[in-house]
């Protein structure tokens, strides 16, 4: 008989740090390989981790609740054969050639497949009623009479509130908003939304249009998609885009991979499906990774301006806020039109106002000069 040690792996890029939520198995427990034997959660995927090899779990190395470092032993297994080894985790693959210097991560460790549960213990910390509002479930602990309550935080928003005050600390963020005419885009998903629903089954959303426009954008502007790095900032000639989710409870942040190659219609499935499943908690951790740049849909939120925080190690996040008609002038004349803000934070290390200034003035030609032909299929 020999041992082996069970590692937390790495769970998206820059992610450093991982939470055990629960164990699923105890001490001199049989584990089959390919077993789920604990949970554990990162500000970017919640995650159920499984036996590399069929064997007895001897000791639990780090308690539920506690936080550790990528790579950190988190138990020893007893498996029959083996020599004394680590299950280490995943291994950054060897990036390909220039121009893709960005480093991804496998879905492995150590021959363990690391799959994305449906998170049954966020039922415990947050559920949805009828309407789609959160309701709480843990009945929190009150102070001062019924004057105050304290609701305990949940592993995965600590997490989150750690990242996002990292990307604060780290990026010297910069803000710019952009008033943009939105007409010919309203126009066209109104003649088009029935005829889109019924031939994919999922509503025409406004997100496809500006992912497409974005990309373009990008791409002349290249270093909106880059990362700080101390040898230098490194440009990406390609689009991971990451697409803001807000859930009852958190906020996650999928990427639909080579989106600047995609049409519209793959680009409209890509995005239904990664919305779906983080909403149904069925995301992969390789659904999270690897993201050049962040396009937040705040206005389906009703925000009509807002500053996002930089999602770190990207160079800048670009809010679309809520589409409302408003009075403006166009020539001599005031009409009506269907108006949007853009707002955008970004890396000032990277970004001056000038390339910022550049990147939204695409952007928003890209919005109202659109038209069909501008459609990629």
């Amino acid at each position: 008989m020999g041992r082996t040690t069970l590692k937390m792996p790495q769970l998206g890029e820059s992610v450093t740090e991982g939470t055990v939520e629960r164990w699923l198995k105890a001490e001199g427990d049989m584990v089959r390989r390919d077993e789920p034997i604990v949970e554990v959660v990162t500000d970017k995927v919640n995650a159920e981790i499984p036996s590399p090899f069929e064997g007895r779990l001897v000791r639990i190395q780090v308690a539920e609740g506690q936080t550790v470092a990528i790579g950190a032993a988190l138990a020893e297994l007893e498996v029959e054969g083996a020599t004394t080894t680590a299950a280490e985790p995943a291994t950054p693959e060897e990036p390909p050639s220039a121009p893709r210097p960005a480093v991804r991560t496998t879905a492995t460790t150590g021959g363990q497949k690391v799959t994305v549960r449906r998170q049954a213990h966020l039922a415990r910390q947050a559920a949805t009623t009828g309407d789609g509002a959160a309701a709480a479930v843990p009945a929190p602990e009150t102070r001062g009479g019924a004057r105050e309550e304290l609701v305990r935080v949940s592993a995965v928003r600590r997490q989150i509130a750690e990242h996002m005050v990292r990307s604060v600390s780290t990026s010297p963020h910069a803000w710019s908003l952009r008033e943009v005419d939105v007409t010919r885009l309203v126009e066209y998903r109104e003649a088009h939304r029935e005829d889109f629903q019924a031939r994919h089954g999922f509503p025409l959303s406004y997100v496809p249009f500006f992912i497409q426009i974005v990309c373009d954008a990008l791409l002349d502007n290249p270093y909106l998609n880059s990362t700080w790095t101390d040898e230098g900032i490194v440009l990406k000639h390609y689009v991971n885009m990451g697409i803001a989710v807000a859930l009852p409870d958190t906020l996650i942040v999928p990427v639909i991979k080579d989106a600047d190659q995609k049409g519209f219609d793959d680009l409209a499935q890509a995005l239904n499906d990664l919305a779906a499943r983080a909403r149904a908690k069925t995301l992969r951790p390789e659904d999270v990774q690897g993201g050049t740049f962040t396009l937040n849909n705040t206005g389906a939120l009703g925000s009509v301006a807002g500053q996002s925080i930089i999602n770190q190690p990207q160079a800048a996040i670009l809010s679309t806020e809520a589409i409302k008609k408003r009075a403006v002038v166009v020539g001599d004349s005031v009409v009506i039109r269907p108006m949007m803000n853009l707002t955008m934070s970004f890396d000032h290390r990277i970004i001056d106002g000038l390339a910022a200034s550049r990147f939204l003035n695409d952007v928003q030609r890209g919005i109202e000069e659109w038209s069909p032909a501008a459609i990629r299929l």
